[in-house]
């Protein structure tokens, strides 16, 4: 017998090499019928997987994000088999789950895959789902792989093959499709009931612009047809609400191919946006006890070398400048901790002036591949809302604490209040990846899990999700299509202190070494911005919105009195503007919808004569003829409530 915990702490005793399925069926029948993957002691298993000793068992449905993951992950099986299937002679790559479905990178050789060609993959693939093909793992030897991809003429395969070490390779089978796979399936095929090619990509393999370009295929599947049905009309909601046409209707930014790609121009109601964005994290910032600091674009490539960033990301970076003075070279910054580090060199600090928090909107720059670039959301160029906190041992848990504090405001302020933290610390597996001391590394860990935990967040912890130089805390935030992305970071790290040299006069009249604290609540102010935009679908807060009202006289002979009304809500500070297009004003209002603008004004001959202004929402909700003080209530109201005191 062997002794299986679940995560509620129970434990069951059952036969040795009974299955996740068996223990499942324990719970209940209809429970089990639900199960499609399983965790034991910490590895993605089969529900056939025998289990041979004690240990901890966590069983995934639909509804979890692993019963996903195994889900989309067995649907790019089937898709490859599909495609093997009228394209015999292709050869497959790699096919991995993703955020929303899965993706199979496939060399198609000289023929070409289209959109013509996607519905005929979706029926074969749910003829091959519907047969019910059991998913069945076995391990071989390398030699036998090597041979297995040899004999296909798959160098894509025997590549990967060569990297991996004799005794930890396996295969998947199903039906006669066999592919190179560490595990992770749901029990068979006919759990699939519904199936959408999405798109075709051009991607190379590995990601390296020096090597061959496939075809990556993408997918989305799911258990139910219904399933499939929301999720497509999920995406044409998204479409509406990219930030990239969104942008373009509210001239918020725009891109030159003249300026480079990734490198946004922000325009000048963009810029305003930004710039309320940055007022208000600067009056936030300012009352949590930091100090703004400015730093350049460029350093010295040394710098970089001593922070550790050009070791690990010099490669990607912008190529060092180089200066007409011998061996000096500069790069375009790609982090701004190494320049706060010299900051805080400038002068000896006692532990009575600790901590010390400095705080920019620095700009940063990262030579990203072209392929991924992406709207505001992926760019060469961005600016980070970026501090640094150096404290000492003893102030840490307070501190990191703080920052919880003032990211959580920072993100429900703006409407982000669906969170998990995600606590990422170090792969195990790979240490070469991190640098710095293990213990300090442990200790850093630690000091996150224990703040998370007092803090009563719902977190996870997550491997291999750590910076190189320390562990952190992201905040995985929902959006309102029930979308996730990571908004808001901070990290401990005992490294850069070391690497930097940074020391303080403690109490014992010794040096010491600071901690640092790396945080961003909102990332960048691009991507930020971004995402803001899709969440919202461009309405943004009435405090934060680029135009809060847009005049709207209905001929020409009123512009006298919307020059007084304009005028007015100048003066009470209310952003607004007058459309003085000679058009009919149901086009005028049109337009003004268009342009996400939250209040518009009528003037006519009714409100000359009563010295008042009508006033329609966006969205159509008439309120009427009103006097302008009235309406400038409203409007410092309406702000008033979406903006939280910050008590800190």
């Amino acid at each position: 017998m062997i002794a299986i915990t679940l995560p509620d702490g129970s434990v069951k005793r059952v036969e040795k090499n009974s299955t996740a399925f068996d223990i499942a069926k324990q719970i209940s029948e209809g429970f089990a019928r639900n199960v499609i993957s399983a965790k034991f002691n910490d590895t993605i298993v089969e529900t056939s997987t025998p289990l041979t000793s004690d240990g901890s068992l966590i069983l995934y449905t639909w509804n979890d994000d692993a019963g996903k993951k195994a889900f989309w992950h067995s649907s790019a099986h089937v898709l490859a088999q599909s495609i093997l299937h009228f394209y015999p002679n292709a050869k497959l790559t790699i096919g991995p789950a993703i955020a929303n479905g899965f993706y199979y990178d496939v060399d198609f050789g000289d023929e070409t895959i289209g959109e013509s060609d996607f519905e005929k993959i979706e029926k074969q693939f749910l003829e091959f789902a519907r047969q019910k093909f059991t998913f069945s793992m076995r391990s071989v030897s390398k030699k036998e792989a090597l041979k297995y991809y040899e004999d296909q003429g798959n160098e894509f395969k025997v590549e990967l093959i060569e990297n991996l070490n004799d005794g930890d390779i396996t295969f998947c089978d199903h039906a006669d499709f066999t592919d190179l796979c560490r595990g992770g399936h749901i029990p068979n095929t006919g759990i699939i009931k519904a199936i959408k090619v999405m798109s075709v990509a051009g991607a190379y393999w590995r990601g390296d612009e020096k090597n061959k370009q496939l075809t990556r295929v993408y997918g989305a599947s799911f258990p139910k047809q219904k399933d499939l049905k929301a999720y497509l009309e999920l995406l044409e909601e998204a479409k509406k609400r990219d930030h990239r046409k969104l942008g373009k209707e509210m001239e918020l930014f725009a891109f030159s191919a003249k300026v480079g790609q990734g490198l946004p121009l922000w325009l000048p109601k963009g810029a305003a946006l930004r710039k309320r964005l940055e007022d208000f994290l600067s009056k936030v910032q300012k009352k949590a006890g930091y100090e703004m600091v400015m730093t350049p674009h460029i350093g010295q490539k040394e710098l970089y070398v001593t922070s550790g960033h050009y070791e690990k990301y010099g490669a990607d970076s912008f190529q060092p400048i180089h200066t007409p003075k011998d061996d000096e070279e500069f790069l375009l910054k790609p982090m701004n901790c190494p320049h706060h580090c010299e900051i805080y060199n400038n002068k000896p600090y006692s532990y009575k002036e600790l901590p010390k928090r400095f705080s920019e909107f620095g700009t940063v720059y990262r030579y990203e591949q072209s392929g991924e670039l992406h709207g505001l959301t992926r760019v060469r160029g961005f600016t980070q809302d970026d501090a640094h906190i150096f404290c000492t041992p003893e102030q840490l848990d307070q501190e990191f604490k703080n920052v919880i504090d003032l990211s959580l405001y920072v993100l429900e302020s703006l409407g982000f209040d669906n969170y998990t933290a995600q606590v990422s610390v170090r792969d195990l597996d790979n240490p070469d990846k991190y640098i710095g001391d293990t213990k300090n590394w442990e200790k850093a860990e630690q000091a996150i899990i224990n703040a998370a935990k007092d803090k009563g967040l719902n977190y996870v912890i997550e491997s291999g999700e750590a910076a190189f130089y320390g562990p952190k805390l992201d905040f995985m935030v929902k959006d309102a299509l029930g979308r996730t992305w990571q908004l808001g970071t901070i990290q401990v790290d005992y490294n850069l202190p070391e690497r930097f040299d940074l020391t303080y006069k403690g109490a014992d009249n010794q040096l010491h070494r600071p901690i640092m604290i790396h945080r961003a609540p909102f990332g960048s102010m691009e991507r930020f911005i971004a995402l803001l935009l899709e969440h919202t679908g461009g309405n943004f807060p009435l405090w934060l919105t680029p135009d809060q009202v847009i005049l709207l006289p209905v001929s020409e002979k009123y512009e006298i009195y919307t020059k007084k009304v304009l005028k007015s809500l100048e003066n009470s500070e209310i952003r607004a503007l007058v459309d003085h297009r000679n058009e009919k004003v149901g086009r005028k209002i049109r337009d003004a919808e268009m342009s996400k603008i939250p209040f518009m004004i009528i003037i006519g001959d009714k409100e000359l004569q009563n010295n008042t202004i009508t006033v329609r929402k966006h969205g159509g909700e008439d309120l009427g003829e009103l006097s302008i003080d009235s309406f400038d209530t409203i409007i410092k109201e309406a702000i008033a409530s979406t903006l939280k005191q910050f008590d800190y």
